[in-house]
């Protein structure tokens, strides 16, 4: 048997996400109060308390998910020995910081400046994003293709086979919807986003994010970790750097991770985090990979015999 770790990105978090473990384990508590002195008392009364609007907003919800994610990798790290981290969007500094390439402070302070430059970039044109269901990816290029004369779109999440998630001008993702219809997809969902992430939209935030990328310090991992970028397994803290950057404005290649990991031998995948988004996604990839999702104490019985 051979695991890898995985971690949610922006969306899987609810109002309550990490209150248990907050309570119950002393490690995942002391990650708590970690996030609270580097973000103040509000986030963690936004995670626990609510409201749900608050938490939504990104510059919280970032730091929240990471909290959560790395607080519940504290608490099981000694019971699972990975062949791999690997996270989604967000979800990839969570494996960062898990794999040992920075610590938690230093974590905290990248995914607040990350969601503060992506909420400005979002500010600065029309922009959104919409979830595919039913057309795979040479049929998603095409509908980018059909949507042009109204702007520009792109891909931005590879989820899994029929989940595709593009990004665009909001008056290419307007026109997307019945130009998605006629090449048959099943459904085409308009996110509440604030902008088109994973996108060229995101180049200010990604330009931010490159200037400031020398004051991170970041060490190599013993334990590779995937790009969402190349989906294959980086270690290197310098490449490391120079992916987070691009990964602002380019699609999370999701199926192509899980796919080079199960090429890797990988068959069980642990995910730490809010919900079980990931554990999904997984199994529409493969249904006879193994998954596993830890984000409540009594969740841990889980992780016997592995």
């Amino acid at each position: 048997m051979s695991t890898a770790l995985v971690f949610p990105g922006q969306g899987s978090q609810y109002v309550g996400m990490g209150f248990a473990f907050s309570e119950h384990n002393e490690r995942a508590n002391a990650i708590f109060a970690m996030a609270r002195e580097a973000c103040g008392r509000e986030l963690l009364d936004a995670m626990f308390l609510g409201p749900e609007e608050t938490l939504k907003k990104t510059d919280f919800t970032q730091p929240a998910i990471l909290t959560v994610s790395v607080a519940i990798y504290e608490a099981i790290k000694d019971s699972v020995k990975p062949a791999f981290f690997a996270g989604h969007s967000l979800g990839e500094y969570s494996a960062l910081c898990c794999a040992g390439a920075m610590d938690f402070k230093t974590a905290v302070e990248m995914v607040k400046l990350r969601g503060s430059l992506m909420q400005e970039a979002s500010g600065k044109a029309a922009s959104g994003m919409a979830a595919v269901l039913g057309l795979d990816v040479e049929n998603i290029k095409l509908l980018c293709e059909k949507v042009k004369p109204a702007g520009n779109m792109s891909l931005a999440n590879i989820n899994c086979p029929g989940q595709i998630v593009v990004s665009g001008d909001s008056a290419a993702i307007d026109a997307g919807e019945a130009a998605a219809k006629e090449l048959g997809a099943k459904r085409y969902i308009k996110l509440a986003v604030a902008g088109a992430f994973h996108s060229q939209f995101m180049q200010s935030a990604a330009d931010g994010m490159e200037q400031s990328m020398a004051v991170f310090k970041m060490k190599d991992t013993a334990v590779p970790v995937i790009s969402n970028v190349t989906a294959q397994a980086v270690t290197k803290a310098e490449e490391i750097k120079k992916l987070l950057v691009r990964q602002i404005v380019s699609p999370v290649r999701w199926i192509e991770s899980v796919e080079y990991m199960k090429a890797q031998g990988v068959d069980t995948f642990i995910e730490c985090g809010p919900g079980a988004v990931l554990s999904g996604l997984i199994k529409k990839i493969d249904k006879n990979l193994k998954t596993i999702n830890i984000e409540k104490p009594e969740d841990l019985v889980k992780l016997q015999g592995i």
